[in-house]
C-alpha cells in the first residue's frame, strides 16, 4: 500500500514538472493565464508555471499552403506561441474597379511583425485574416480612386498610402506592419492588347521624331561645314591675292630700283659728255617701236611727226661714242 502511494506521487510530480516547465524558444512568448483570465506573458527561456492553474491561451492562426498539385488553400491552426518575428503574408489575387471602371486583377505581400502579444492575443480574434480582410478593402478603396494608367504607375504611391492606414488600424492589435508591396497589377486582356497597340504606336512615334532630329542636325551640321568651308576658301583667297598682289608689288619696286641704277650708271656715265636725257628718250622710243613693230600681223610702219628730234639725239648719241673714241 504505501509503495502504492509512493509510486502516485512520484507519478504526480512527474506529471507537475511536465506540465509546469515550460521552455520558450527566442523570438517568441507564451501567454499565460490563470483560472481563464490573464496573467503574464512568457519571454524566451526557461518557465515555470502551476499545472492546471495556470495554462497557455490557444490562439487561432490562419495559415497557407499548397497541395501536391500546387493548389493554394487556407487553413486555422491553434497556436499557444506567438512568433516576434516580422511575418510575409501573401495576399490572394483579388479583382479590384479602378475609377474608370476597369476591372484588374491585384496581388500584394504584407510585412508585419507583433510586438504587443497581449492585444495580439485578446483585441482581435484571428489577426493575419483580419489583417488580410482590412488590406483587401483599403486596397479598393485606393484603386478605386486612380484610373488605369494612373494605378499602373503609382505602386510606390499605393504602397505608401496602405502602409500608413494598416498601420494605423492594427496599432490597437499590437501589430505594427512594416512594408506593403504590390506584386502584379494585371489588366484584362482586351486593355491589355490595346495597351501593347498604344506603346507599339508611342514607341514608332518616337523613332520617327527621333529619326527627324538626327536628320535635322545632320543638314544643320553639314550647312554648317560648308559654310565653314566656303569662308575657309575665301579666306585663302584672298589670302593668296594679298601675296600676289604684295609679290607684284615687290617685283614693281624691284624692277624700279634696278631701272633707277641702271639710268643712275648713264646719267654718271655721260655727265659732261652729252645729253643724258635725249639719250634716255631714245632709248624709250627705239623700245616702243619695237614693240609696236614685233607683232605678227603688225605690217605698218609709220613714223610719228617728232621722229626727227628723236633721231637727232640718236645722232647726237652716235657723236658723242665718236668723240669718246
Amino acid at each position: 500500500m504505501m509503495f502504492t502511494f509512493l509510486v502516485l506521487l512520484i507519478v504526480l510530480a512527474l506529471v507537475f514538472v511536465a506540465k509546469g516547465v515550460i521552455i520558450v524558444q527566442q523570438a517568441e512568448v507564451v501567454v499565460i493565464e490563470r483560472l481563464g483570465k490573464f496573467h503574464r506573458v512568457l519571454e524566451s527561456g526557461f518557465n515555470l508555471i502551476l499545472p492546471v492553474i495556470d495554462a497557455p491561451r490557444a490562439i487561432d492562426w490562419k495559415v497557407t499552403a499548397r497541395d501536391f498539385g500546387g493548389t493554394t488553400y487556407s487553413t486555422i491552426q491553434k497556436r499557444t506561441r506567438i512568433d516576434l518575428r516580422e511575418a510575409v503574408y501573401d495576399f490572394p489575387r483579388q479583382n479590384v474597379i479602378t475609377k474608370d471602371n476597369v476591372s484588374i486583377s491585384i496581388n500584394a505581400l504584407l510585412y508585419f511583425q507583433i510586438v504587443d502579444p497581449k492585444s495580439a492575443v485578446y483585441e482581435i480574434q484571428n489577426l493575419p485574416e483580419a489583417i488580410e480582410k482590412l488590406t483587401q478593402t483599403n486596397l479598393r478603396n485606393l484603386v478605386g480612386q486612380l484610373d488605369l494608367d494612373e494605378s499602373l504607375v503609382s505602386r510606390d504611391k499605393i504602397n505608401s498610402e496602405l502602409r500608413a492606414i494598416l498601420d494605423d488600424a492594427t496599432n490597437k492589435w499590437g501589430v505594427k506592419v512594416n512594408r506593403v508591396e504590390l506584386q502584379d497589377i494585371i489588366p484584362p486582356n482586351d486593355i491589355q492588347t490595346a495597351m501593347e497597340k498604344q506603346m507599339k504606336a508611342e514607341r514608332d512615334r518616337r523613332a520617327a521624331i527621333l529619326e527627324a532630329e538626327g536628320l535635322k542636325k545632320s543638314a544643320v551640321l553639314k550647312a554648317e561645314g560648308e559654310k565653314e568651308a566656303a569662308i575657309n576658301r575665301a579666306e585663302g583667297e584672298k589670302q593668296s591675292n594679298i601675296l600676289k598682289a604684295e609679290g607684284v608689288a615687290q617685283a614693281r619696286i624691284l624692277e624700279a630700283d634696278g631701272e633707277k641704277q641702271a639710268i643712275q650708271r648713264i646719267i654718271d656715265a655721260l655727265a659732261n659728255k652729252g645729253q643724258p636725257d635725249k639719250y634716255l628718250i631714245a632709248m624709250k622710243y627705239l623700245d616702243t617701236m619695237k614693240a609696236i613693230t614685233s607683232g605678227k600681223d603688225n605690217k605698218v610702219v609709220y613714223m610719228p611727226y617728232e621722229a626727227t628730234g628723236i633721231l637727232s639725239s640718236v645722232d647726237g648719241i652716235k657723236q658723242m661714242f665718236d668723240s669718246k673714241k
